[in-house]
């Protein structure tokens, strides 16, 4: 049987097609990969003035994200001053530079998300060739904003002992917050306990937001759509009084949490975080020699994150485009102790002699039964004493 090669495909066409397919989804994700940090946002501010006090102009700014490489540069305008706005969180490097004044530096920025911290120059007479260096305070004041606001590190969240390493253990750490949550709950977004107050306000008004855009559950008043793990958390910023309309969604607090992203350099990491029965004390409502209820809580996962770089064709000094990862698995066994009173077999043939309670154990020197009845009556209340009396001089049986 001859079969001529036009009753199959073209092998070299069918490669192409899912290699275009496969380029046009990469490219498509990579474009993509931008718009969910955009809103991993800060804005740095500041005034430029020569040794006399008075403001100096046309002064280049070069700001440097010190872990991606990423540079903006701004210029001061004619009163001396430069906003950079929707810079993404990180560490930065400042340097300023003009004409007839020395280079001026401050390095070790911190930005968090919705910050607006003001860094300002005083320029000294020189050369370029000559560098004044600052190294940036470790805790920055924001003159320029009247919120009140907490700030939880990726650092604190992953570090902090909590029971559950929920979301929500970590919101309640801020001044002004209430709350009415269990001591231990997993990591679940729709139907955990966020059960928080800040300043007494309602914990449904709160609303929570994940880099910038609304992580809100409005059908469970008060809890977010989507936990991420606490190890792919770059920050947590909580919100409670004073803030931009910017974060006008509710009136309560603003949970504003950003997700890590790539640097310029290659980073892997893995963790394991598990409780378990065996290295637990026994409950008091779990007394010996009741066997322990089974507890095997595991939560596992990796992050990865980098530059996208294809060598000489594509970011070859790798500072434009970055890539994150993160995976967790969550496996939880929690076993229950029930504790509970059940009558006894007599007492479903209407046989009630055979109580765990009688007068001498329950009350000594209480009341006997009505009327030769078997039940005793245990009560010391003068009230229920005149009972008793009515009730012994009759030949029928009363009931109390």
């Amino acid at each position: 049987m001859n079969l001529s090669s036009s009753w199959f495909p073209c092998p070299n066409l069918s490669f192409r097609g899912v290699w275009m397919r496969r380029t046009l989804f990469l490219l498509l994700l990579f474009l993509g990969l931008p718009l969910f940090v955009a809103a991993q946002e800060a804005t740095l501010v500041g005034t430029v003035t020569d040794p006399s006090g008075s403001v100096v102009p046309n002064v280049t700014i070069t700001i440097t994200n010190v872990r991606t490489g990423v540079i903006r540069t701004q210029t001061t305008n004619d009163v001396g001053q430069y906003v950079a706005p929707g810079l993404p969180i990180g560490m930065y490097d400042l340097k300023a530079e003009a004409s007839g004044f020395k280079l001026e530096e401050t390095k070790g920025v911190v930005l968090n998300v919705n910050d607006r911290i003001r860094v300002d120059f005083q320029m000294k007479m020189g050369t370029k060739a000559e560098v004044v260096s600052v190294e940036s305070n470790a805790v920055q004041v924001q003159a320029d904003s009247s919120e009140i606001s907490s700030l939880s590190s990726g650092t604190q969240m992953s570090e902090l002992s909590t029971n559950g390493r929920s979301i929500y253990t970590y919101v309640i750490l801020t001044p002004g917050a209430s709350n009415l949550m269990p001591s231990f709950q997993a990591p679940t977004s729709v139907g955990a306990n966020a059960n928080v107050s800040f300043n007494g306000n309602r914990p449904g008004h709160n609303v929570y937001l994940l880099d910038g855009g609304e992580n809100y559950d409005r059908g469970s008043g008060g809890t977010s759509s989507i936990a991420p793990s606490i190890d792919a958390i770059a920050e947590t910023q909580t919100l409670t009084s004073n803030y931009s309309a910017d974060y006008g969604l509710s009136s309560g607090g603003t949970i504003s949490s950003a997700v890590k992203s790539g640097t310029k350099d290659f980073h892997f990491s893995l963790w394991e975080f598990f409780r378990n029965n065996d290295l637990d004390a026994r409950n008091f409502f779990n007394p010996a020699p009741q066997h322990v209820a089974e507890l095997r809580y595991n939560l596992f996962g990796f992050n990865v994150g980098g530059p996208v770089t294809f060598g000489e064709h594509y970011n070859p000094n790798k500072n434009k485009t970055f890539f994150f990862y993160n995976m967790e698995w969550r496996k939880l066994i929690q076993g229950q102790t029930l504790n509970v009173t059940v009558p006894q077999a007599a007492f479903y043939g209407g046989d009630f002699d055979g109580r765990l309670l009688t007068c001498e154990t329950a009350c000594p020197g209480g009341m006997p039964g009505f009327g030769g009845h078997s039940g005793a009556v245990c009560s010391r209340r003068p009230g229920a004493e005149r009972v008793h009396e009515r009730g012994a001089g009759s030949d029928e049986g009363s009931s109390l």
